[in-house]
């Protein structure tokens, strides 16, 4: 009969008896009793779909206990098993169900013993001089195995972590805005916390769905330690649950679990963010202190729309953006003094000036008024430098103002990613490829899975002239969302440099669909259409442009670049005084961009180029 104590699979034995799970040449593999406890109830279920509430009731027993309490400890597993997080050998995630192991196992198979040095030593009448022998044998065995693991007991200091959404206790009862509102808080007050590096919200918020596992996500965001939680609210009540993991061995850092009233949210998210400064032994100035638990209001509704407000627009499309902006200005109505809402508005209408084919002065003025005033309201706040850096860039065309505006913003947060943003297309901008290049790189470290900061990476590379590089990097950046239209556009125009038309064509093609036919991406269509010839086609997209302009603002130079396409000088020179008398954005890339070089030696052209001071 088979031992129904001893199971083997793959490299592993595990030992129900001794409470013991093996590795073939790594010996003794330190594990938890919970995660022992659902691992060995897996095995005894090889291949069956063992339901949630099935492995929570066989390990935990009748313990309340959370759901996200069961993937954690899944997670630890895989990684004790040495599985990827692109790789499952033993463990597979069936979605909203529970999981399946699927690796053959051998009951009361022999497979995987553990070295003779670490195996348990056998239950005999010892002399003192054997005991104290066998008690040095046994320590040594333990410094080899824990050695062998590479789980030592001095651990390096934490520098990085990231924050996730929080989730709901139950499904039911999600509210996103403050799932995310919550983690966007602590990001923002950790953030300030000297040297540490803090993800920010834009490369976190893809982690918002239920089944994320927080190590895989830790280690893909290359961090050393992931803050998880969950939040529910019933009525007036809010129950919040979070834990501080380390990434490198999935270890328990700290954790707390509160019920308070929701009127007292902003003293739990002091106490959270404090919290989590002790555990990771941070060490705090007077003034990182005093940030560290700084509220930017005190008025509950102003922050709940604040929230909402950061929901719709980081959608990045334009009817969210103007969601966005309405919440915004509600919370800045709630509350007249709450500085990041005002940044909120800069940043919302900045936006949509790029992606709404908005008439910039009717949404630069104010942007620039709402960063203004954030700066004039708590002048620490590096994020509303950074707005008022792309906005001097943009609309006012003062290339020193912005200059200064984005060096403060890195000044006040070096591992901020907003300022070196945007700092990176100021430089771009200026012909200052080398500087730009060091910024946009800087910017993706501290924000690595954030489309727009990855995008951004690839078109200064592009201005750099450095097209290989840029195509790479903006493949990558279509990788993490095949939809996400800027990137489509910028790998086009790539493919344009490179002389690859109909790789050209396709994706601004792309970018055209995606975008619900943003005018830049109708107009590079045209541009490309000319440059193969189809004058016909080229036409067809101008006379689009030209018609939605009967009702709608078009901005002046994309019209300019598809008469530049057409070979139209005059028409060509028409439209780009309108783009400078609108003060359109896209002109702050004329020094740099090539599909200009044709015009360059007209005297008009270096009319445009002084007046720009450029």
């Amino acid at each position: 009969m088979p031992d129904e104590t001893l199971y083997a699979f793959g490299d592993f034995r595990l030992d129900a008896g001794r409470r013991l799970l093996s590795h073939r040449s790594q010996g003794a593999v330190p594990i938890t009793s919970r995660a022992f406890d659902t691992l060995l109830h897996l095995v005894r279920n090889p291949g069956r779909l063992v339901a949630k509430r099935e492995l929570m009731d066989a390990v935990w027993g009748d313990t309340v206990v959370e759901e996200n309490n069961l993937t954690q400890t899944i997670s630890t597993l895989r990684q004790l098993l040495g599985e990827r997080p692109d790789e499952h050998r033993y463990i597979v995630t069936v979605p909203g169900r529970g999981y399946r192991f699927i690796a053959n196992v051998e009951p009361g198979a022999h497979a995987a013993e553990p070295p003779a040095a670490i195996a348990a030593p056998p239950a005999r009448s010892l002399r003192p001089t054997r005991i104290a022998a066998a008690i040095a044998a046994l320590a040594i065995a333990i410094a080899i195995a824990v050695l062998l693991s590479g789980r030592f007991t001095t651990r390096p200091q934490i520098q990085s972590i990231a924050v996730l959404p929080f989730k709901p206790l139950v499904r039911e009862a999600a509210d996103p805005a403050l799932e995310l509102g919550m983690a966007d808080t602590l990001i923002a007050r950790l953030g300030n916390s000297g040297g540490l590096v803090v993800r920010p919200l834009s490369s976190v918020r893809k982690y918002a769905p239920l089944e994320q596992d927080a190590l895989a996500a830790g280690r893909e965001l290359g961090v050393d330690a992931v803050l998880e939680g969950s939040i529910q609210r019933s009525g007036n009540v809010l129950r919040v649950t979070t834990r501080l993991l380390r990434v490198s061995d999935g270890s328990s850092i700290w954790s707390d679990k509160v019920d308070q009233p929701w009127t007292t949210l902003f003293d739990m998210q002091d106490r959270l963010a404090e919290q989590v400064a002790a555990a990771l032994a941070l060490r705090l100035s007077n003034e990182q202190r005093r940030q560290l638990t700084y509220r930017h209001t005190q008025n509950p509704q102003a922050y709940r729309s604040y929230l909402l407000g950061r929901y719709h627009f980081l959608k990045l499309v334009p009817p969210e953006i103007d969601k966005g902006i309405e919440y915004f200005k509600r919370a800045i109505e709630q509350d007249p003094q709450y500085a990041l809402a005002h940044e909120g508005l800069a940043e919302a209408f900045r936006a949509l000036t790029i992606t709404g084919d908005q008439r910039p002065a009717d949404v630069m003025p104010r942007g620039k008024a709402a960063a203004l005033r954030a700066i004039e309201l708590d002048e620490r706040l590096d994020s509303a430098w950074a707005s008022l850096c792309f906005i001097q860039t943009w609309w006012d065309w003062d290339w020193p103002e912005a200059e200064r505006s984005c060096r403060r913003a890195i000044e006040l947060n070096p591992n901020g990613a907003d300022g070196h943003r945007a700092y990176a297309v100021l430089l771009s901008d200026l012909g200052r490829h080398e500087q730009a290049i060091a910024e946009a790189r800087r910017a993706a470290e501290l924000d690595p899975l954030a489309l727009i900061t990855n995008a951004i990476e690839g078109h200064v590379l592009l201005y750099a002239g450095r097209d290989v590089e840029a195509a790479s990097k903006l493949r990558a950046t279509l990788e993490l969302d095949a939809d996400f239209w800027i990137a489509h556009l910028f790998l086009g125009k790539v493919h344009l440099a490179r002389n690859e038309l109909q790789e050209a064509l396709a994706e601004f093609q792309n970018a055209r669909e995606r975008s619900g036919a943003n005018t830049e991406t109708v107009s590079m269509v045209g541009y490309t259409l000319a440059r193969m010839g189809d004058r016909s086609g080229a036409q067809a997209a101008l006379a689009e442009l030209l018609a939605r302009g009967a009702d709608h603002y078009v901005p002046p130079f994309n019209v300019a670049m598809l008469y530049n396409g057409l070979d139209d000088a005059d028409d060509t020179f028409a439209w780009l005084e309108k783009a400078y008398a609108d003060r359109d954005v896209r002109l702050t890339f004329l020094k740099i961009e090539k599909k200009w070089d044709p015009r360059r030696s007209d005297a008009r052209f270096e009319s445009l180029a002084k007046r720009m001071k450029l």
